[in-house]
Parts: structure tokens; sequence; C-alpha cells
């Protein structure tokens, strides 16, 4: 116990004095993170509305992917990414791994299958009549799309928040493909692992809680602008 609470004490201390390097590392953490989720909503909320509303060959087959990808391991992730950015891969003249965007393309991809997935199920559970009117009303198959996640937009939202949360919250394919490397390529989740590995709890715990504090502001934004959503759609 008393390990924990030094580790605590000395974690507060650290964050009352602003650390640069546990400041470094979270910001790039959330600039790795927020933009893979962005890129995650860009992608999967769009594909998730194709899959909820259109029947087309191969359907089925692209469902199925999209639920592996939501429970898809990070580290065969990282393994896949490190093969086509290796120096003698396909994209390896890009000099791209052991990069904040080799970080990027990992954390998209791990974090895109639950926007989609969840997003399906979130238009998936909407009144069929709203799709019908819409098309009996002559609105293109885009605007059917549109108005459909914004009838469903506090669960795509919600959505967009698990994409986030499994996108920061990611070790595995960041480690593979980013290094770890010091003032480079280190976020929060992998300075965590290595504080810990190194005996340094009271950075690992300084790290956590910004970690899980970053989650909380992300999460009740997302929240609050559901709420506004529905106070709007009531009013």
């Amino acid at each position: 116990m008393e390990l924990i609470w030094n580790g605590f004490a000395d974690a507060v201390g650290l964050l009352l004095r602003a650390d640069p390097g546990v400041l470094r590392v979270a910001a790039l953490s959330l600039a790795v993170s927020g933009v893979a989720s962005l890129l995650a909503a860009l992608v999967g909320v769009p594909l998730g509305v194709v899959l909820a509303l259109k029947r087309f060959p191969g359907r089925a087959l692209l469902s199925s992917v999209v639920n592996t990808g939501m429970g898809l391991p990070p580290v065969v992730v990282g393994l896949g990414v490190s093969i086509l950015l290796w120096r003698s891969g396909p994209f390896g003249s890009l000099s791209l791994l052991y990069t904040p965007p080799a970080m990027v393309l990992a954390q998209f991809i791990v974090a895109a299958p639950l926007a989609s997935g969840l997003t399906r199920s979130a238009i998936g559970l909407l009144n069929v009549e709203l799709v019908e009117a819409l098309r009996v009303d002559g609105a293109s198959e885009s605007r059917v799309g549109w108005e459909t996640v914004r009838a469903a937009w506090p669960q795509v939202l919600v959505a967009v928040a698990a994409a986030f949360g499994r996108a920061i919250s990611e070790v595995g394919a960041s480690l593979m493909v980013g290094g770890n490397i010091l003032n480079s390529t280190r976020i929060m989740t992998t300075s965590i692992t290595l504080e810990v590995q190194k005996g340094e709890f009271a950075r690992a715990i300084a790290l956590g809680i910004i970690l899980l504090a970053l989650a909380f502001v992300v999460n009740a934004a997302l929240v609050r602008g559901a709420g506004a959503t529905l106070r709007d759609a009531a009013a």
C-alpha cells in the first residue's frame, strides 16, 4: 500500500509541476489518437450507414470483416502494418515505420471497425418507416444516409467515443510500429508500460491519470453533444 500511496503522491507532484516530459508524451498521444479517431469516424460511420441501409453483393462478407475487426488483436495490426512499412516491404520507401504517422495508421485500423459496427447497429435500431418515407419522398441515398445519422446521432456519438477509447488505450500496435522512441513516438500507453518495467511508478501513475482524464473529457463532451441534440429534437 505504501508503494501505491507514494506513487500517487509523486504523480500529483509531477502534474502540479507540469513536468515537460509527461506533458510532451500526453500531447503526442492526444494528437496521434485524435487524428486516428477522426479518420476512423470519417470512414467507419459512412461504412456503418451503408451496411445498415444497403443490400449489395458481398455485404455479408463485409459485415463479417467489420465484426472481426471489432475484436482484432492490436498486435496483429502492428505486425501487418510493420510488414507493409518495413524497408523491404511494399511501402518501405515512404520511411514511415517508427514515426507518428505509422502509429496513426495502426490506431485507425483498430478503431475504424468499432465506429462502423456500432453505427451500423445504431442505424439498424431506427424505425424502418423512417427510411421508407425518405425514399418515397424521392430523397437520394446520400440524403437518406445523412438523415438516418441525424436521427441516431446520440448513438453515433457513442460509436465515435468508443473508437477514440480504443485508439487512445491501444499499446501493442503502437509499440510495434512506433518503437516507443523518446521525444519522437513515445505516447502515454507505451510510456506507462516502460515506466512500470523500470519501476518508475510515479510517472506511470501520472500518465495513467492523464489518460483517464482525457478519456473522461472526450466522452463527457460527446455525451453533452448527444444531450443537446436530443433537446433540439424535442424542441
